[in-house]
C-alpha cells in the first residue's frame, strides 16, 4: 500500500536515522518502516559471501541480557562482517562453516578467536589446516580478573592491621589494570609508590607486561623463549593465583605462539561490539534477531583488499 517514491524514500531515511525518527517524520508505523528497512538489507547484505577469504576473526556478544549470546565472523583483512548468528556453541556456529562448503573451508589460513573451546573444536573440525591464533586483549583481560584482582584483594586482606595502607592496595584496580601509557602523571606516581610498597602487586603488574611481550615476538622461536622466561617466573612466583593461571595458559601455547606468524586479533571485533551496542540503543532494543544482524552487517561492509 506505498507508492514506490515513498518505498525509496523511507529507505534512504533508515540508512541515516532511527527508525523511530524515521516514523516519527513520516507518520508510518514503526513496523512498516522495519519491514522496508529490512527488505533492503536482505537485498544488500542478505547473500552469503565469504568464500574467498583467506583469514577470520570470530567472536561472541551480549545479545541480550541472562546471558543470551551471538557470533560474528568477520574477515581479518577486510574487517567485514561476513555472518552473524545466535548462540555461542559449537552447533551455533556450524551453520557459517556449511556456508563457506568445503573449498572455503580448506581456503582458510589463521582464524584469531579468544580461548572459547567452542570455536576452537569447530575451526579443528572443518578447516583443520587453519592455525588458531589466541587473541591478546582477552588473555590480558583475563589475567587482570583472575590474578591482579586477586593478588590485590589477598594483600588488601594481609594488611588489615593498616587501615590506610589497606585503603591504598583496595582502591588501586584501575592503576593495576590500565596501561601506563593511560595514566596521568599523578596516577603513575601513585602507581610506582604502589609497586616500590608491595613486592607482590610488583611482581604480578611486571608479569601482566611480560605477558603482552610474548605476542608481539618477531618470530615463533623468539616469542617461545619469552614464554619460557615468562612461565618460569609465574611458577617460582609462589603465588597460587599466578601459578594456577600460567599452568592454564599451557595448553594453549602453539596459539600464543601462531601470533607471530599471522599478527591478527579480535580487537577489531571489540571495536564492532561497541558499535553493536551503539546499533541497539538507536532501535531501543531489536526483537527481530534477524534485523539486527542484517544491522550489524550493514554497519560493517568491510574495505576494498
Amino acid at each position: 500500500r506505498l507508492t514506490e517514491r515513498l518505498h525509496a524514500w523511507v529507505e534512504a531515511l533508515t540508512e541515516l536515522l532511527p527508525i523511530a525518527h524515521v516514523a516519527k517524520l513520516t507518520g508510518l508505523h514503526w513496523h512498516t518502516i522495519k519491514e522496508i528497512d529490512k527488505v533492503r538489507l536482505q537485498r544488500e547484505f542478505g547473500n552469503f559471501e565469504g568464500r574467498e577469504v583467506r583469514r577470520l576473526v570470530m567472536d561472541e556478544f551480549a545479545l541480550h541480557k541472562g546471558h543470551r549470546y551471538a557470533t560474528v565472523v568477520m574477515d581479518a583483512q577486510t574487517m567485514r562482517v561476513l555472518w552473524v548468528g545466535e548462540g555461542n556453541s559449537r552447533a551455533a556456529i556450524r551453520p557459517f562453516f556449511e556456508l563457506l562448503g568445503e573449498e572455503g573451508c580448506r581456503r582458510i589460513e589463521a582464524v584469531a578467536m579468544d580461548m572459547n573451546t567452542a570455536f576452537d573444536l569447530e575451526v579443528g573440525k572443518h578447516c583443520p589446516q587453519a592455525e588458531v591464533v589466541y587473541d591478546l586483549f582477552h588473555v590480558v583481560a583475563s589475567f587482570g580478573r583472575e590474578v591482579v584482582d586477586r593478588v590485590r584483594v589477598d594483600q588488601a586482606n594481609a594488611l588489615k592491621a593498616s587501615p590506610a595502607a589497606r585503603q591504598v592496595v583496595k582502591r588501586s584496580r584501575w592503576l593495576l589494570l590500565r596501561n601506563r601509557g593511560n595514566l596521568s602523571g599523578e596516577q603513575s606516581v601513585r602507581l610506582d609508590e604502589l609497586l616500590a610498597a608491595n613486592a607482590p602487586l610488583a611482581l604480578v603488574y611486571l608479569l601482566k607486561a611480560g605477558l603482552k611481550e610474548i605476542w608481539f615476538a618477531p618470530s615463533v622461536r623468539d616469542g617461545f623463549r619469552q614464554w619460557r622466561s615468562w612461565y618460569r617466573m609465574a611458577i617460582e612466583s609462589r603465588l597460587p593465583a599466578v601459578i594456577l593461571f600460567a599452568r592454564r595458559l599451557r595448553k594453549y601455547l602453539r596459539g600464543i605462539l601462531a601470533s607471530a606468524i599471522y599478527p591478527m586479533n579480535s580487537s577489531i571485533l571489540e571495536g564492532a561490539n561497541n558499535r553493536i551496542k551503539v546499533i541497539k540503543r538507536m532501535a531501543y532494543g531489536f526483537r527481530d534477531s534477524a534485523y539486527f544482524f542484517l544491522k550489524i552487517k550493514a554497519a560493517f561492509p568491510g574495505k576494498a583488499r
